[in-house]
């Protein structure tokens, strides 16, 4: 008989705070339905994916056949490296605690994908429950459930817009002056969310996505979509979502009826594991 493992890992929705997890600052996330699931089965050597079984080998995984099922877009702000990465390291490593699991996510996907990313992912992944989010303190870090009221009517628009993390030269051009002012201006605006009503919500949602184009992190085409859906009647606020240029554009809306033709996001819950023999 042999080992077999399942990772599912949900796709990640940021309500506010955004560049703020390398800053020490605050975040407040939630697992949408959205999913990744690696199945690993034991095997006489490793195969699959390239990128997939580089990260396996990082992550010291035994030798497996690996395969891989997500419904996450690809580069649309939803971390679906992230989720990938967090997949790995539980099948590889079998279960262990979820901080522990997400600062070995963050260590390969900085080593073989190259990507400079945070920890806002990965403890969004990993903490989150069903009907809740999660505030997030990186100075800690630390992670609080506060549940998602039930008037907080989300929708997902996709930009169109495509990036690579690992390609953008974010950062290279920003004085440290400038990160520091739009955490600080971040981080109150997550906690005045924590407390907000859905039309306070949306302007705090309109707000983040100026500190992000004062970031230089957005995308001419992005920022044009965000304003035509602010300006839809029943939309209460709307940002880009995800570390930047392109992506999903997150909409706080008054009811399903708004924007119609898509759906409303539903919470999740965070990643888990399974072990099974066969």
């Amino acid at each position: 008989m042999g080992m077999r493992r399942s990772a599912s890992i949900p796709a990640r929705i940021n309500i506010i705070g955004e560049h703020t997890d390398y800053l020490d600052g605050l975040a407040l996330p939630f697992a949408c339905e959205a999913r990744l699931v690696l199945r690993a089965s034991a095997a006489e050597s490793t195969s699959g994916d390239p990128t997939i079984v580089a990260l396996w080998e990082e992550a010291n995984g035994w030798p497996a056949t690996l395969e891989v099922e997500s419904t996450i877009p690809i580069g649309a702000g939803m971390s679906s490296s992230a989720a990938l990465c967090l997949a790995v390291v539980l099948c590889a490593q079998g279960e262990m605690k979820p901080m522990e699991a997400c600062l070995e996510a963050q260590r390969i996907e900085h080593e073989i994908l190259k990507t400079p990313c945070g920890l806002l992912d990965q403890m969004a992944m990993m903490f989150s429950k069903k009907d809740y989010a999660c505030l997030i303190d990186f100075s800690s870090p630390s992670v609080k459930t506060v549940e998602l009221p039930k008037d907080w009517l989300f929708k997902l628009i996709d930009s169109g817009v495509r990036r690579e993390l690992s390609e953008t030269s974010f950062g290279s051009s920003r004085s440290d002056a400038e990160l520091q002012k739009h955490a600080q201006d971040e981080n109150q605006r997550v906690l005045e969310a924590l407390h907000a009503k859905p039309p306070q919500l949306g302007r705090l949602l309109n707000a983040s996505h100026q500190g992000l184009v004062a970031l230089g992190v957005s995308h001419p085409k992005v920022d044009a979509h965000v304003e035509r859906l602010q300006s839809t009647p029943g939309v209460l606020g709307a940002r880009m979502m995800g570390g930047g240029f392109g992506g999903m554009i997150l909409v706080l809306v008054e009811g399903a009826h708004v924007l119609p033709e898509t759906a409303l996001v539903r919470s999740s819950e965070g990643g888990f594991l399974e072990e099974l023999l066969e």
